[in-house]
């Protein structure tokens, strides 16, 4: 039963995101709705998610269903995310070339472009309560503030490579000690 949850849950993530960051909402909703996860342990999932190859809604679903159900949760879960990406590449490689000059398309995928920026405001600001938030002054974690500030500047300053900030960031977080 874990299994087909697993997968009838992946599948519906699949189905009404349109992958990366705007699948982490969905993601947080179902493991907390069905108390197969907290706040943190999909936080955590989120960052291995984003330092590990590959796509970053299936590694979130390999490693969710990974947590929730071992070898045969991830497998369920990374197939009902797949899933529907398969479904509609299919469609679309059938009908692509009917529809791209169509104005219907170009009118939806106007409306469609804010909310995903929107999803990708929210991710941004629930995962910052989450790694952010502290018990040292002020609610704050400041260790967390002076890593994610040196992440930013290494990334967007002095454009370093995701995998070379990522290692500095780690080894920050061993020097500063612990985040909460």
């Amino acid at each position: 039963m874990l299994y087909l949850e697993l997968f009838l849950s992946f599948v519906m993530i699949g189905f009404t995101s349109f992958g990366g960051m705007s699948m982490i909402p969905l993601i947080n909703d179902q493991m907390l709705s069905h108390g197969w996860m907290t706040s943190q342990e999909v936080a955590d999932i989120v960052a291995i998610a984003e330092m590990t190859p590959g796509p970053l809604g299936l590694n979130c679903a390999t490693f969710a269903g990974m947590r929730t159900g071992g070898v045969l949760g991830a497998a369920a879960a990374s197939i009902g995310v797949l899933l529907p990406s398969l479904t509609v590449c299919i469609l679309a490689a059938i009908f692509l070339e009917r529809f791209k000059e169509s104005r219907f398309m170009g009118n939806a995928m106007f409306g469609i472009r804010p909310v995903c920026i929107g999803m990708i405001a929210a991710v941004v600001i629930q995962q910052s309560m989450v790694n952010y938030a502290g018990s040292f002054l002020f609610g704050i974690s400041w260790q967390a503030v002076v890593i994610g500030g040196v992440a930013s500047v290494l990334l967007m300053v002095l454009k370093w490579s995701v995998p070379k900030t990522i290692l500095v960031s780690a080894a920050l977080g061993l020097l500063l000690g612990p985040i909460i």
